[in-house]
């Protein structure tokens, strides 16, 4: 069978729907898609020996098809305000700028759309006191936040909250988890976005979405921006970098600290592993730039009686304070994930036991009635033991034990900080050039 290219021709229908486009010939362009995609499905078919150009050709078929269908519902949309005499390519002169206007009613309500799953709806519930340390974080947010809100007096004249605030530090040290208090804490509307929110694959849209996005923050107002890994939209300008990338930046430095912009009411919040990495211009629009470090050793205390929480232990103070000191150089996230796995050592302690005791505790059912009847896993040599497996022990009766400092000791043997101290040397210079402790 002789080789067929079915590739290049679907290629050449692309470019000519795309040139079709651009000049708003919109059904001839809508018939180049289709033809272009009928082709492209059959080179997918035909396509057996080389899996990445097959995937790479079937995400271009998507790609059309959805430009295709934006197009087929416009032409739907308008099909009774077609001008007949020029074979459907334009609209009426005397309905163009009404035509025009609704277009952009249109286009602004779809990207005011695309952004509401950002505005955060449902309170987090984590307030300051589950934040443990950050107290120079946390006095900088309720300068911007809660102060302005609750004393307006206190803001006049020439004192004016904060307008943007940049959270700086190693992963895992409680970034986004102090913002989340912040969404519970302030009562202002809440914007959580990331690069996937505001970056989109049409010319042209993302920085349209950058400026719908403050455009909304202003509108309902007190509100605040909060912007997660905002390096990956504001990293330093280059050459090399592509014309849309270039753009979004642009457009956040306009709409930040823009001539005209009024930013009064809007305080942006973000956060950054590296922020070394932002732009310069991005970075002296953040007026506040605040290291959130590795917890001291009084938060790491702190943390892991949140972390604990509740769950039945026999921990003391003194055990606690030990388990603080052995974790120098844990990050918040180091702590829970310890913690985590100290918790399931009862839960491993039950599945391998081969032998339970009847013991007195509470009642499932009511607290407040004690049984003699539960029972808890133990040695083979205990006088009481009955040996049963974890799956014999009726489901109401099971009474695990509680977690120990044995447990956490263990867990430690396996846990290793994940910030290392060559990092940390780089927060640090950074710190001393721009930031604040």
């Amino acid at each position: 069978m002789s080789f067929v290219d079915f590739v290049g021709p679907a290629i050449q229908l692309a470019n000519e729907a795309a040139d079709l486009d651009e000049k708003e010939q919109y059904k001839q362009a809508y018939e180049k898609y289709i033809q272009s995609i009928e082709r492209f499905i059959v080179a997918i078919k035909y396509e057996k020996n080389n899996p990445k150009k097959k995937a790479m050709l079937s995400e271009k078929v998507k790609e059309l098809m959805a430009r295709a269908e934006k197009i087929k519902e416009f032409l739907k949309s308008d099909q009774d305000e077609k001008d007949p005499t020029n074979n459907g390519t334009g609209l009426k002169k005397k309905t163009q700028n009404k035509k025009k206007g609704n277009e952009k009613d249109e286009e602004d309500s779809q990207l005011q759309n695309a952004l509401e799953s950002a505005i955060i709806k449902e309170k987090p519930n984590i307030k300051w006191s589950d934040v443990a340390g950050l107290e120079s974080a946390k006095e900088a947010l309720k300068e911007a936040v809660i102060l302005p809100i609750k004393f307006p007096q206190l803001f006049t004249g020439k004192r004016t909250p904060w307008k943007g605030i940049l959270l700086y530090g190693p992963p895992g040290t409680g970034k986004s988890f102090i913002a989340k208090a912040v969404a519970t804490e302030a009562d202002s509307t809440f914007f959580s976005v990331s690069s996937s929110d505001l970056v989109s694959k049409w010319q042209g849209e993302s920085e349209k979405l950058v400026r719908t996005l403050f455009e909304m923050a202003r509108k309902s107002k007190p509100s605040i921006i909060f912007i997660d890994e905002v390096d990956s939209l504001c990293s330093s300008r280059s050459d090399s970098e592509n014309d849309s990338t270039r753009r979004i930046k642009t457009e956040f430095l306009v709409q930040m600290q823009g001539v005209g912009n009024d930013t009064t009411g809007v305080l942006v919040l973000a956060a950054t592993n590296i922020p070394w990495g932002l732009d310069p211009a991005i970075r002296r629009r953040f007026e506040r730039r605040i290291y959130i470090a590795l917890p001291s050793l009084q938060a790491r205390v702190a943390m892991f009686k949140i972390h604990i929480g509740k769950t039945p232990h026999e921990l003391n103070k003194q055990q606690l304070d030990a388990l603080g000191k052995q974790t120098d150089g844990y990050s918040g996230s180091d702590i829970s994930i310890l913690v985590r796995d100290a918790l399931m050592e009862p839960v491993r302690t039950c599945q391998l036991a081969t032998h339970f005791k009847k013991v007195s505790g509470e009642s499932h059912q009511d607290p407040s009635v004690t049984v003699d009847d539960l029972l808890m896993p133990c040695s083979p040599g205990d006088p009481n033991a009955i040996e049963m497996s974890l799956i014999d022990v009726p489901s109401e009766k099971l009474l695990p034990p509680k977690v120990s400092y044995k447990d956490f000791l263990k867990a430690l043997k396996t846990s290793r900080p994940s910030v290392s101290k060559n990092d940390l040397k780089d927060y640090d210079k950074f710190t001393q050039d721009f930031g604040q402790e």
